[in-house]
């Protein structure tokens, strides 16, 4: 019976160590996730007491794998942090880079949401179909919006590595028809690949006043006087970083931290902008001189570096009115404390890790813009945006009544073109422009103590965003993976910059990288650059056909702001150049290059799905809140009627029944001391209000409001009636709509008004309606054909502006 247990013991201890052998197989074979969970030989002993369970199987990241942290500031030019030469004081960047490294000939994409999709999974962003962003996809591949399954994101191959992922910020990665509760919700943050997301969808929003979800849920506002977004979404992130360290210390994390800063709107408290007060007085012309000698001092740029020339259409500071130069230094001065505030609390976020002792093995990756500064502002900037993007004019001495407001909850503001080319010192153009490094440069700053000896070193290799993902994977030791949840990989595009830690004269490995924009398209290959802006960022139409293009022709390794087009004197090149790109981009989906305007922003024209898909008819009830312009039905440019079945007890109810939008644009319906209220809120600039003069009677009651529209084309006025149970109870005229949009961050609620208040006649966080809605049904009339064509005409631009700008 001794030599049978013997036996049985023998038999037992042989198979766990198979099982253990299996174990850790298994556990070494990262290029296909998730990382299959061995077999395990069937167990033959009946009694637990006398068997030795196999080792627990648990997918942890390699030895050593450091945390990642990347940071990404929108729109901010080459030129505006102080680490790199510009006037905007950055310590906390500037104290990373003392401790790293500068990079200063990186490049991202020139829009947002191409950029950041080229970051997160590293492939090129036509690659992973991000050619623009969501609000103008198309059917083609390279531009729906919709990341393939065969590109997996970083934030996920890392999580199945072992690692604790988190996103806070700005996301924008997300098809605007798939942001609602019907989803769907596979490119949500948290089903990319990421534990934790608390953010905004978006490409922009309100920082006193966000529209906000933690992981896939929306969050009610604070309506906190104190409050703003940058420090509230950098408490976010101390908060969930000292859970994971306390928790898991020996777990690596990646956090990707991407603030609204310093994208419009530009918010930012009084005091970070009293910092800047007279900084600015000297212009945009003196002011891009004085960044390229402090430039030139850093060594960021050769010291025969030469200022590139102005668009034409910006003009000399020293030929502006005192009006425009009082108003145009004043918006500088709440950009440049918008920015330094959001390096402090960046700084925040860094002293936390230090705290926790992580800082030497975290890899920091500080991206200080995802474009070219931004000159979606126009020639004059703007007081609130939503004028610009329905295409009203903000005269300069309208702006100036209301100048010590910049920057407060009030506004809703964007600087002048001006600065966005002083931004993007010493280059010609700006955001949107890929076809130029002034869109397509930004200064970069690596840290990790534990690895890089270099200290306060720069590296001038030339290098993409797409190079970060496989940077982080050959830090952390980890393979890129073959397959995803079954799924072949593209395989990831970048190329790691780990060899130039401590290398600074090593040569790029990055040889050749294509940029294409809604046709302002370049290419980049081993020192030379060739390219063509189609259209600038102000431009209503295209500069000539596609084909017709005019290209440009630089060698970069001797020309660093490109400033000597070799176009004539060396056709031969350009035409070798032509040839890369038309390759590059047809290997990388790029073709057929869109432009096209009023196509694509009608959905079955551009061939993207569309939530409301031509609806005539829409209800919605209680509790239904943040439906942004993509997700409900469009009531502009036409007539229409609001249908509310509601119930009161007493007389003195109170409260939202639905509305639309906010501050600065929308509509709402309401009770005020029981009687039903109708208010327009015109860009921000002008309300009609039409209220009944008894209040409703206690129990059910139908209220219904119509608008009768003068059909005379986009933004047109018209008449609205309010009616009690089909009782006419106020009339009143309503001179101006919105033709194109309420609001880039605020949706539509039913049973309050939970962003920013639509009018004043009631608070904002304390508007609750206090009776009970049943439904509510938002009913269309019929457009006349002219007038849509008119509407159509007269709004394509507007809307391709708006969506370049997100």
């Amino acid at each position: 019976m001794g030599r049978f247990k013997s036996m049985s013991a023998v038999f037992i201890a042989t198979l766990a160590l198979m099982a253990a052998r299996d174990v850790k197989a298994q556990e070494l074979v990262r290029t296909q996730l998730p990382i299959p969970e061995p077999g395990y030989t069937p167990i033959t002993e009946l009694d637990a007491r006398n068997a030795t369970p196999p080792p627990r199987f648990e997918v942890k990241a390699p030895q050593g794998a450091p945390n990642v942290l990347i940071i990404l500031i929108d729109d901010m030019g080459f030129g505006q942090p102080s680490t790199f030469g510009g006037p905007i004081n950055m310590p906390t960047l500037d104290a990373l880079a003392g401790n790293g490294l500068r990079y200063s000939e990186f490049h991202v994409a020139a829009l947002c949401s191409p950029t950041r999709a080229a970051l997160l999974t590293g492939r090129n962003h036509h690659m992973v179909n991000t050619g623009a962003v969501m609000d103008v996809a198309t059917a083609f591949p390279g531009n729906t919006g919709v990341r393939p399954n065969s590109a997996a994101p970083l934030a996920e191959i890392l999580r199945l590595n072992g690692y604790s992922t988190a996103a806070f910020g700005k996301w924008h990665q997300t098809p605007g028809w798939e942001v609602s509760p019907s989803g769907p919700t596979d490119r949500w943050p948290t089903r990319e690949g990421f534990d934790e997301f608390y953010g905004f969808m978006g490409g922009e929003t309100n920082q006193w006043a966000p529209l906000l979800y933690h992981g896939m849920t929306k969050v009610e506002p604070a309506h906190d006087p104190n409050y703003h977004f940058m420090t509230d979404m950098t408490d976010h992130a101390v908060s969930w970083l000292r859970y994971e360290k306390s928790l898991t210390p020996d777990k690596p994390f990646f956090i990707y931290f991407a603030p609204g800063a310093t994208h419009a709107p530009h918010h930012v408290p009084k005091e970070w902008i009293a910092k800047y007060k007279g900084k600015f007085d000297q212009g945009w012309d003196a002011l891009r001189e004085q960044i390229l000698s402090r430039q030139k001092a850093l060594g960021i740029v050769p010291q025969d570096t030469r200022l590139a020339p102005k668009p034409q259409a910006i003009k000399d500071w020293n030929a502006l009115t005192p009006k425009e130069r009082k108003l145009f230094a004043r918006q500088m001065e709440v950009y440049a404390g918008f920015g330094e505030m959001a390096d402090h609390e960046i700084g925040r976020l860094i002293n936390a890790i230090q705290a926790t002792g992580q800082m030497d093995n975290t890899l920091i990756f500080y991206l200080a813009g995802d474009n070219g500064a931004s000159a979606e502002g126009g020639m004059n900037g703007v007081f609130n945006e939503n004028t610009f993007f329905n295409g009203v004019t903000e005269p300069i001495e309208e702006q100036l009544k209301r100048i010590d407001e910049l920057g407060g909850p009030t506004t809703y503001s964007h600087y002048a073109a001006g600065w966005a080319v002083a931004g993007d010192t010493p280059f010609t153009w700006m955001k949107q422009v890929a076809s130029d490094f002034g869109g397509t440069r930004n200064g970069l700053v690596i840290s990790w103590p534990k690895h890089i000896k270099a200290k306060g070193e720069l590296r001038s290799q030339f290098h993409h965003v797409i190079d970060i993902a496989a940077t982080i994977l050959e830090a952390a030791g980890l393979p890129q993976p073959d397959k995803v949840d079954g799924i072949e990989q593209i395989p990831i595009q970048g190329v790691s910059m780990v060899y130039s830690f401590d290398a600074p004269a090593a040569k790029s490995t990055h040889l050749t990288q294509y940029f294409e924009i809604a046709g302002n398209r370049a290419i980049y290959n081993d020192g030379w650059l060739a390219g063509t802006v189609h259209r600038a960022p102000w431009e209503r139409q295209p500069r000539a056909m596609l084909a017709n293009d005019k290209w440009e022709l630089y060698n970069v390794s001797e020309d660093f702001s490109l400033t000597n087009d070799l176009a004539a004197s060396n056709p031969a090149k350009l035409k070798e150049m032509q040839d890369l790109f038309m390759a590059e981009a047809i290997k990388n989906h790029v073709l057929p290059i869109d432009d096209r305007s009023v196509e694509r922003l009608n959905p079955a024209l551009a061939g993207r799905p569309d939530l409301m898909n031509g609806r005539e008819s829409l209800t919605v009830y209680d509790g239904m809140v943040g439906m942004m312009e993509n997700a409900f039905i469009s009531i502009k440019n036409r007539s229409y009627t609001i249908t509310a079945e509601i119930e009161t007890v007493g007389k003195k109810a109170n409260g939202v029944i639905i509305c639309q939008g906010g501050r600065f644009g929308g509509w709402t319906l309401y009770l005020k001391d029981g009687k039903p209220v109708y208010t327009y809120n015109w860009v921000g600039l002008n309300s009609y209000t039409i209220a009944a003069k008894q209040p409703l009677p206690s129990g059910h009651s139908t209220i219904r409001f119509e608008f009768v529209s003068d059909n005379t084309g986009l933004g047109a006025g018209g008449t609205g009636t309010l009616f009690v149970d089909d009782k006419k109870v106020g009339e009143g005229r309503i001179d101006h709509t919105n033709g194109l949009l309420f609001s880039a961050d605020e949706g539509a609620d039913v049973g309050i008004d939970e962003g920013t208040p639509v009018t004043d006649d009631y608070p904002a966080g304390g508007n609750r309606f206090t009776g009970k809605i049943a439904s509510v049904t938002i009913d269309l009339k019929p457009i006349a054909p002219q007038v849509r064509d008119e509407v159509d005409k007269a709004s394509q631009q507007f809307l391709m502006d708006k969506a370049a700008e997100d």
